[in-house]
């Protein structure tokens, strides 16, 4: 077997990139064996020992895969350019991004996340980029979205804000996300209710979509209109609105706050006050995240079903990439309601 080698370039300064005709010369093999070995090639009968030599020689050599060429030899990148809209990144969007990081690395894909600035043109971006497709959590400008269609770029959406033509895969869920809350409230006694509003305005789509939610049903069963207060993430703030909605009359017995950081603010608020939950009021927060069951009492929540968003997301990549149509949307109703002390 040949010595192992970098191939330093000719001022032996600096070594140049190493090649896959490099690695077949380290194990003894062709240039195509190797080409077989490292793509999986289907059809391709390589001996346990060869593929074995290929893949120390690769080891050995650090050697990657040329992205350019790559993609010149496949037609597309392995890219999957993620439009992240103007979000705060919180617990859900972390998951979100780690689970369809993790679904597509096993089908060679890579994950690129950008946000998409709104009224910037994403032109610039998917043309340097030359992604295998787009994922957008939002909508997108129809000229943009025809232009990357028609360069052969697939777009796979999960829209929070649906178009006339294309309904929003997560906008009956959160809708149904505030009607659970309100629900869970109303069985266990409460009539007279609150609804804590986020005071970012980056998230007004997803508290639009939770409050109708919790109106609607307050509506449905006959209850009077929720009390809807804004809750600054603060400890003070939270006790002022607290003891604003305890002053009503009459008075607020229970909360549906925004997400599970509200409630947090609120129950950390409460406690600044003296009360506790949920005997003086019971606090309903959203996403179940990882600290939900440590909190003082431990949360009461709401949580959506992350994986189902991810297979979704995933497979309607996978099958726009072969050209074939996504598959059903996730049914909006997948979401959990978790109880435990707070409501």
């Amino acid at each position: 077997m040949a010595p192992s080698r970098r191939a330093p370039t000719a001022d032996g300064t600096a070594r140049r990139r190493v090649t896959a005709t490099d690695v077949a010369r380290e194990a003894g093999v062709s240039q195509a064996t190797v080409s077989y070995v490292l793509n999986n090639t289907p059809g391709q009968t390589i001996p346990a020992h060869t593929r074995e030599r290929v893949q120390d020689a690769v080891a050995r050599l650090g050697y990657a895969p040329h992205g350019a060429a790559r993609a010149l030899r496949l037609g597309r990148s392995d890219v999957v350019l993620f439009l992240l809209p103007d979000w705060p990144i919180g617990p859900a969007v972390v998951t979100l991004v780690e689970g369809l990081t993790e679904r597509l690395q096993a089908q060679g894909l890579s994950l690129l996340v950008r946000r998409a600035a709104e009224g910037v043109a994403l032109s610039g971006l998917w043309r340097s980029v030359s992604p295998a497709a787009v994922v957008s959590l939002d909508a997108l400008d129809g000229a943009e979205l025809e232009a990357m269609e028609g360069a052969g770029i697939p777009v796979v959406s999960a829209l929070v804000r649906p178009r006339a033509s294309a309904p929003g895969v997560l906008t009956g869920s959160h809708t149904l996300i505030g009607a659970t809350q309100l629900q869970h409230l109303a069985a266990t006694g409460h009539r007279h209710i609150g609804y804590g509003l986020p005071d970012d305005p980056r998230v007004a789509v997803f508290r639009d979509l939770r409050l109708d939610g919790v109106r609607t049903a307050a509506f449905e069963l006959g209850l009077a209109e929720p009390s809807v207060r804004v809750v600054p993430m603060s400890v003070g703030g939270a006790a002022d609105v607290v003891a604003a909605w305890r002053a009503e009359s009459p008075a607020v017995t229970a909360v549906c706050a925004y997400n599970d950081d509200m409630a947090f603010a609120l129950l950390a608020g409460m406690r600044t006050l003296g009360l506790t939950a949920p005997t003086d009021l019971a606090v309903i927060g959203v996403d179940d995240t990882p600290l939900a069951p440590f909190a003082h009492p431990p949360l009461t929540t709401v949580r959506q079903d992350a994986d189902a968003i991810m297979d979704f997301l995933t497979a309607a990549v996978l099958r726009r990439l072969a050209g074939g149509t996504p598959p059903r949307p996730p049914r909006s109703e997948a979401i959990t309601l978790v109880v435990r002390e707070s409501a």
